[in-house]
């Protein structure tokens, strides 16, 4: 048993570093389409592995970087595809930042046939919503949304990439 200091396991990458992202593709196969709108958010040569919502203390936030191609690279991200045309198809993530600098952030993922100002509206709402369940005050939130109109078969794709 241990008692509750945090720790760092030597081996574990920890991240200094996020930027934002997004795309949006159309093609005749739903997989075209997502692997499009990565290619279109930067992120399509590489493997993605999805996180589970936080970026560390003290992360900065940088331009989007090139990156090595197949690499392994964290993301937490929200994503859909859709085979109505003309149907409008949204992404968005939020980094909730707290005004405690110790404290790790939080993101909020939301995909949903609908605009981008509105799922963005969601993931900045859940992004505040969690950041009281966990008892801290939100120093500012970072976001990132876009939308697509269906013509084949459409994706969208919006992400929080670790570095």
């Amino acid at each position: 048993m241990h008692d509750k200091a945090c720790f760092n396991v030597s081996g574990f990458f920890q991240p200094t570093a996020f930027f934002l992202v997004a795309g949006a593709g159309d093609a005749s196969h739903a997989l075209i389409a997502f692997d499009r709108a990565l290619l279109a958010a930067g992120v399509g040569d590489v493997n993605l592995v999805k996180l589970s919502s936080i970026v560390g203390p003290r992360c900065i936030r940088v331009e989007p970087l090139s990156l090595v191609p197949g690499s392994l690279v964290p993301a937490a991200y929200a994503w859909i595809t859709c085979d109505q045309p003309r149907q409008r198809i949204a992404s968005a993530v939020a980094v909730a930042h707290p005004a405690d600098p110790s404290r790790a952030s939080l993101v909020t993922e939301h995909s949903a046939v609908a605009s981008k100002n509105e799922v963005e509206e969601i993931v900045i709402a859940m992004a505040e919503e969690g950041m009281v369940s966990r008892g801290l005050k939100v120093a500012r939130i970072d976001s990132i949304g876009i939308e697509h109109t269906v013509e084949r078969v459409g994706a969208t794709f919006a992400g929080v990439v670790e570095v």
